[in-house]
């Protein structure tokens, strides 16, 4: 935290349409400087300035991943870290094809998805509703693991306890509040802020779980205030803004998986 406050790393995101004003707003809470570029005729350019690249397939079309397939590339070759969240693979033929598009053509640092996203990632018989779980976290791990090692990528599992898995090493993170699944965009804020922390830290293992740790905390400090899920939102931003290090430290929950 202290690294991407300092830094104030570009992020590069070809996200959604959904979320994208509320994620650039959390990265610019957590102390980074977020761009969302996703026109074909400069993202490969945008990549070369940035210190990461998140690809989100959200709101997905086919120009769309084409770009994020070109900004992958371009980032690869540049060795910039990148992330994939997969959203609602395993929902439609579309989005499952594209994701395994993307981590077939480009090397992706870290997957992060909900149980049934990443259980479509690999061969598994599952179907995701939308882009809500069906699956809890434990009935992924297995795959994650054997995932993340024919990958040769990190995946964050993310859930009431998420799971960070690089196929070697396997960490839960216990931090988050209830009402961080009552309002739309958490999910593809905590991809965005794993963005962030790889931009200033070459483990992604690491970078992930403590992204998702320190995200889950401004959660809980949120939580403790908000009335609902419109205040949460607000309560959100000012708790990332307003987190300190060493509380982060003191609160964050790690256990080896």
């Amino acid at each position: 935290m202290r690294k991407i406050r300092a830094g104030k790393p570009l992020v590069h995101n070809i996200t959604n349409f959904v979320v994208m004003n509320y994620t650039a707003n959390v990265l610019l809470a957590i102390g980074a400087s977020p761009v969302m570029a996703h026109a074909a005729g400069e993202v490969e350019e945008m990549v070369g300035l940035a210190g990461s690249l998140v690809l989100n397939i959200g709101t997905l079309t086919d120009r769309w991943v084409e770009a994020m397939v070109l900004a992958g590339r371009r980032a690869t070759v540049l060795g910039r870290p990148i992330i994939l969240d997969p959203v609602g693979a395993g929902a439609t033929a579309l989005r499952t094809a594209a994701a395994r598009r993307i981590l077939a053509e480009t090397r992706v640092s870290v997957v992060r998805g909900n149980a049934s996203e990443v259980l479509s990632l690999g061969d598994a018989a599952t179907a995701g509703r939308g882009v809500d779980a069906v699956h809890a976290v434990d009935e992924a791990v297995e795959v994650a693991g054997r995932l993340a090692t024919s990958l040769q990528t990190t995946l964050a599992v993310t859930g009431e306890v998420d799971l960070v898995t690089d196929g070697e090493r396997a960490v839960r993170i216990a931090n988050g509040h209830p009402l961080m699944t009552a309002v739309t965009g958490t999910g593809c804020s905590a991809t965005a802020i794993i963005g962030a922390f790889l931009a200033v830290d070459p483990d992604p293992l690491s970078a992930a779980a403590t992204g998702l740790a320190c995200f889950g905390i401004a959660g809980e400090m949120a939580g403790e205030k908000a009335a609902g899920p419109g205040s949460f939102m607000i309560s959100l931003l000012d708790a990332l803004f307003n987190l300190r290090p060493e509380e982060a430290a003191e609160r964050c929950r790690f256990s080896i998986a």
